[in-house]
């Protein structure tokens, strides 16, 4: 079996100092990669902030024998992205791979949770992949060449109680990411979602821990080397992982059901009368993009 190389290629990752992006950094490291340690060192929550849990795992990174090197922005901030970057460039001199993990919970049911507490997550995770991503991005197209992993979550596409600030930011980076899929592949850049499942300092409070030796973070890692890899041509797709188990999630849009002539008013009863049809998700597929609906629309258009 042939391995999957990153020799010559320098990779970011935000949030590295722990968890899945510790991971992450050092597999990439492995395998040849120069790599960007990115950690704001916070709780958690979000909270303190600290350079240990960065220069640690480039500690580790370098007694493998590996190159690395630590940054410390915050990925919430324009500047603090662009730092990430210029971290990038003035250590290793580009950027082609990029991982956005960075991410904390504050987690509390939706009738109780404070803006505070909704714009803290919105910022790490949603800002954060496109104050980081932006710049990057800029860097790539200079060379034609880039893999982007934003990170999703099974609780954005499915639902979590107590995390509608998490799940809506989730869900936020595949916007993102069918955007940027399109805007970035004529430079070479592919971009893809994944949706991982480990037991972690993030999940510890939501993960019975006798799963914990099942959902350790490294199950994780390969789906995300792989779709990083030069040779992967994927592009604009979700995948969901845990304990070893991958599998590409969708959005699916239903053939569903064309009501009137494209002219004529129609009343809300003709929708109760065809519900069944319109819900049934027989034959259901991905679209490519928001234009492919007219397609579905097609007798009424004519």
């Amino acid at each position: 079996m042939e391995k999957i190389s990153f020799e010559g290629k320098v990779v970011i990752v935000t949030g590295a100092g722990s968890g899945l992006g510790r991971e992450y950094a050092l597999e990439f490291a492995r395998r040849g990669a120069s790599v960007v340690v990115n950690d704001l060192g916070v709780a958690r929550d979000g909270s303190g902030s600290t350079n240990s849990a960065a220069d640690a795992v480039v500690e580790e990174i370098k007694k493998l024998g590996g190159k690395a090197v630590a940054n410390y922005d915050s990925v919430a901030t324009p500047e603090g992205g662009s730092n990430i970057v210029k971290t990038a460039v003035d250590a290793f001199g580009t950027v082609d791979v990029l991982v956005n993990n960075a991410g904390f919970l504050r987690d509390k049911s939706f009738t109780k949770m404070t803006i505070e507490e909704w714009d803290a997550v919105m910022s790490v995770h949603l800002r954060g992949a496109f104050c980081v991503t932006q710049p990057a991005l800029a860097v790539m197209r200079e060379h034609n060449y880039g893999r982007i992993i934003v990170t999703s979550s099974t609780s954005g596409i499915f639902g979590n109680f107590g995390q509608s600030n998490y799940g809506a930011a989730k869900m936020g980076l595949v916007g993102l990411m069918n955007v940027l899929k399109l805007e970035a592949s004529k430079f070479n850049v592919h971009i893809n979602a994944t949706a991982p499942t480990a037991y972690s300092r993030m999940t510890e409070n939501l993960i019975p821990p006798e799963l914990a030796p099942k959902l350790q973070a490294k199950f994780n890692v390969p789906m995300v080397v792989y779709l990083c890899s030069e040779e992967c041509r994927e592009n604009g797709s979700i995948f969901t992982m845990g304990a070893g188990w991958y599998a590409k999630t969708a959005i699916v849009c239903a053939l569903g059901a064309c009501l009137g002539d494209g002219s004529r008013d129609i009343p809300a009863e003709e929708v109760r009368e065809n519900f069944d049809k319109i819900a049934d998700l027989t034959g259901a597929k991905p679209l490519h993009d928001s234009l492919a609906i007219f397609e579905l629309m097609g007798p009424l258009l004519k």
